[in-house]
């Protein structure tokens, strides 16, 4: 039998998706181009400040779903499985929102930029403006680059020879090495090669992963643990970089970052697979392009509502954030999801289709444990089986 599907992760991608919305909605820009989002939202700036942690969550989220999605994969499965799905949503939203802040350039706010030129477009289309010496038509898209190097260092583990439980661990425990020496060296580069910043939520996800598929020891909670406490000495940096412009609190930070590690490992032990509620499935299909359309394009919307009507502010952003999320809708249904059937048709042969990571219901990818199977010194959870179904963020 085929676990079934983690719909309570797709909840979790929706909350991340809809805090970091209400963060740049209400903090991360001037509503009017000069005015302190204070001004308008003297309450709400005070508890929304805080969803800038959405992208911390996104990426321990990754950390799980991606080490799920490589298990049994070959290197060239894993980059197509990343390919399509991350681009089709991709180069819509980066037309979409090229094409609106080059004919409305805005003014005020941290993730807008000035009015991009037709090759600032072009070369986004890659998703790597910034090493090509561009800069992104929206400024979120910092963290596709984040992840992307994520990929890199897990093809990286796929080309020796696949994913399997050692090589995992081993990943954990050199990553997070890495990630807490780096900053030490003073050395930007390798800083920004080793995603030494964001590791540990990358890291602590992939060992929840391993509690999920292969039951808990204390070999795993303990790296889930230590990723998790320098997940909270680094909070403090984080709210550092926000510039709201009002005192803001760590303590709520540190209470965040604790509940996404305390929500994420019930998922793990499997304490939420009776969440099946179907419309979850859907709001997780709606996230990623959700979060690639909103910045930019919101933005516009607020401004251009705040300057032609009398609305109050928080009705703007309550229609705006309607109204991404009917976009996002539509660039899921009618270009994510037949482009990428699309694109895994072209570049997957018959034989690779068929081959590691396409195993039937009810058998296990290679390089992974039997159903009903641990490795050494794991406590099994009955019923749990390796192959879960989610998509990836």
């Amino acid at each position: 039998m085929r676990r079934p599907r983690l719909a309570a992760i797709d909840g979790l991608r929706l909350l991340a998706a809809l805090a970091v919305l209400a963060f740049h909605y209400t903090v991360a820009w001037r509503i009017d181009g000069e005015r302190v989002p204070e001004h308008f939202l003297p309450t709400t700036v005070h508890v929304t400040v805080y969803g800038f942690l959405g992208v911390e969550l996104f990426f321990l989220i990754s950390g799980f779903v991606i080490g799920m999605s490589s298990w049994g994969r070959t290197l060239g499965q894993f980059f197509v499985s990343r390919v399509s799905r991350l681009f089709p949503a991709f180069w819509v939203a980066v037309v979409l929102t090229g094409v609106v802040a080059m004919a409305y350039p805005l003014r005020g706010g941290v993730t807008d930029g000035g009015r991009p030129s037709v090759i600032d477009i072009l070369v986004n289309l890659t998703m790597l403006p910034q090493p090509l010496g561009h800069h992104p038509v929206d400024g979120v898209y910092w963290t596709l680059l984040v992840e992307l190097k994520f990929y890199l260092i897990m093809a990286l583990v796929l080309a020796r020879g696949g994913l399997t439980y050692q090589r995992a661990v081993l990943l954990c425990a050199v990553w997070m090495t890495v990630a807490v020496f780096v900053p030490t060296l003073d050395s930007p580069a390798l800083t920004a090669l080793t995603i030494s910043d964001f590791a540990p939520y990358f890291i602590g996800g992939l060992a929840l992963y391993l509690i999920h598929g292969f039951g808990p020891t204390p070999l795993l909670y303990c790296i889930t643990g230590f990723a998790w406490l320098v997940c909270l000495s680094r909070v403090d940096d984080r709210l550092g970089e926000m510039r709201s412009g009002f005192p803001v609190p760590s303590w709520p930070g540190l209470l965040i970052v604790t509940l996404s590690y305390a929500a994420l490992l019930l998922i793990a032990l499997g304490h939420t697979d009776r969440i099946q509620w179907r419309w979850l499935t859907v709001a997780g299909a709606l996230t990623y392009p959700l979060y690639l359309l909103h910045s930019r394009l919101g933005h516009t919307a607020i401004r251009a509502a705040y300057e032609h009507t009398t609305a109050p502010v928080w009705l703007m952003i309550a229609a705006t954030t309607l109204l991404m999320l009917g976009l996002a809708w539509l660039v899921h249904r009618y270009v994510e999801r037949p482009l990428s059937r699309r694109l895994r048709g072209m570049t997957l042969t018959p034989r690779e289709a068929s081959s590691p990571g396409t195993a039937p219901p009810g058998t296990a990818p290679p390089g992974t444990a039997p159903a009903g199977t641990a490795p050494p010194g794991a406590v099994r959870i009955p019923g749990q089986l390796v192959g879960s179904s989610v998509r990836v963020p």
